[in-house]
């Protein structure tokens, strides 16, 4: 089978373009993930994901967009809302009225995280911040306040909430679900303590979970009898720079933001130093293993942790103006993104981001026997091929089940980066790091070495800038070699023709 250079040449351009997904994607995610969304963690995540892609204007993460937001809403806002509005509905309503001697309760009962149900708290204060009918908001979300602060939960000696009810455990997971509902409780309250203690809860779970020995990732569940996790976890890591976020754009856009200029100063650095401690891990494939440094067999690529540090790329650059990861995060979309053009790409082959990446022959090897199946986005569905998230009862998705936050990821994913390309796509022009461009040679990450010959004396001609070769592995070095071929007229779709 034979397919034409110029041919060959629009299905680059094509496939390295990555659109973002299309409304019938979009509306077929989020079926996927109100489907899927039942634990409280899930139902926190789908609230902040729909505020974040169909009401930016209540999303704090959206840049100069005053808070509190407004108190009423027009017609279009209250349909676009309505999904939020009834995740809130449905866990207040299942609430009895709190308790009088004012030690509060959950937003969900029975929860054996003291974290996740919090994670609702935003959902709730917008309910009640809109006057939204039917449900006691306001009561609900002081006493999910009073819990948290109240005796029944357990804490750190300085303070540090804990994730767990039955024991002091801290799980970088909790960074997302408590400190922006404090910080959000703290804006609609007028309450600048609330606020503060936000930031406190942050700077207190990143004295505990970071770890300098690792570059500074942050460890997954740390202190406790049992249970705890001390490796890398790529979507805790994620979760945590997610949460931060959420913090910080609460704090900027709050009318109390000059006040909080060194909070917000560290909320923006700690972000920083995950995305740093990160991404020198991120494979060729454009995906983060599920612990990001650990290379042991059953160590799957993970898109859902992957998906969300993106979104915290995009995220970071339009609220403070570091664009540094954004080539890597253009990279891991175009990973998950990518099929929307063609179909095409399965995890485990690299990914095609720029005319300085390579397009795996793999690729085109499936276009010649039909297989055009995508295993990380199909059918409106994130797979991690995955155990996805162990929940805090111990309950382990099975291999290739859904991820319901990984369909949040997604949609988080997908705002990102539509809010990051309306402001003009600050940092896509950034080299990435390490990056070596000469007439023959570049570098594309720790280790790898590209030699390719142009096929043409001037360099317009080189474009886009596709290698098929042989993978040449030396045994004395790490780097893998790959020696370009002249492009002939009709290109061979199979890799050992070509050879």
């Amino acid at each position: 089978m034979f397919i034409s250079w110029s041919a060959l040449s629009a299905l680059f351009l094509v496939y390295v373009s990555a659109q973002g997904l299309t409304s019938h994607q979009i509306d077929t995610v989020q079926q996927r993930l109100a489907e899927g969304a039942t634990h409280s963690w899930e139902l926190g995540t789908r609230a902040q994901a729909l505020l974040e892609l169909s009401a930016p204007s209540f999303s704090v993460l959206t840049p100069s967009i005053p808070l509190p937001p407004p108190p009423y809403l027009d017609s279009s806002l209250n349909d676009t809302l309505a999904d939020v509005f009834a995740i809130a509905r449905n866990a207040v309503a299942a609430l009895p009225p709190p308790p009088s001697n004012g030690s509060g309760q959950p937003f969900i009962l029975g929860d054996s995280s003291v974290g996740d149900p919090a994670s609702i708290g935003t959902a709730v204060l917008i309910a009640n911040w809109t006057n939204l009918g039917g449900e006691y908001y306001a009561a609900a979300a002081t006493a999910q306040i009073q819990y948290l602060f109240g005796p029944a939960v357990p804490k750190t000696h300085d303070g540090a909430i804990s994730h767990l009810a039955s024991q002091v455990q801290l799980w970088s997971d909790s960074v997302y679900m408590v400190p922006p509902f404090l910080a959000y409780y703290g804006i609609t309250t007028g309450n600048q303590s609330m606020l503060q203690e936000a930031y406190h809860q942050v700077k207190l779970y990143r004295s505990y979970l970071r770890d300098n020995s690792a570059g500074g990732l942050w460890q997954h569940i740390v202190i406790g009898t049992n249970g705890t996790d001390s490796g890398h976890w790529s979507t805790g890591n994620a979760w945590a720079a997610a949460g931060m976020l959420r913090v910080l754009g609460t704090l900027k856009s709050s009318p109390f933001s000059r006040d909080f200029n060194n909070q917000i100063k560290d909320l923006g650095n700690w972000v920083a130093e995950i995305h740093s401690a990160m991404y020198p891990h991120l494979q060729a494939n454009g995906l983060f293993k599920n612990y990001a440094d650990q290379n042991y067999a059953n160590n799957f690529d993970d898109a859902s942790s992957s998906a969300l540090l993106a979104a915290t790329v995009y995220r970071l650059a339009l609220l403070t103006g570091n664009e540094k990861y954004v080539r890597q995060a253009e990279r891991t979309r175009a990973a998950l993104f990518a099929a929307n053009s063609t179909s095409a790409i399965a995890s485990g082959d690299p990914v095609v981001t720029s005319s300085f990446d390579i397009l795996d022959f793999a690729v085109l090897e499936r276009l010649e026997h039909g297989n055009l199946e995508h295993d990380i986005f199909e059918h409106g569905t994130l797979f991690d091929r995955v155990r996805a998230r162990v929940s805090v009862d111990g309950v382990e998705c099975p291999e290739g089940a859904q991820s319901p936050e990984g369909q949040a990821f997604t949609l988080m994913l997908q705002s990102a980066w539509r809010d990051w390309s309306a402001a003009g796509s600050p940092g896509a022009n950034v080299a990435p790091p390490g990056v070596r461009v000469g007439i023959n040679t570049m570098v594309l990450g720790a280790g790898s070495t590209y030699y390719c010959t142009a096929h043409s004396k001037n360099p317009a001609d080189s474009l886009p800038f596709l290698c098929f070769a042989r993978l040449h592995t030396s045994a004395k070095s790490s780097r893998t070699r790959i020696t370009r071929l002249e492009p002939p007229r009709a290109m061979p779709m199979s890799v050992s023709d070509a050879l």
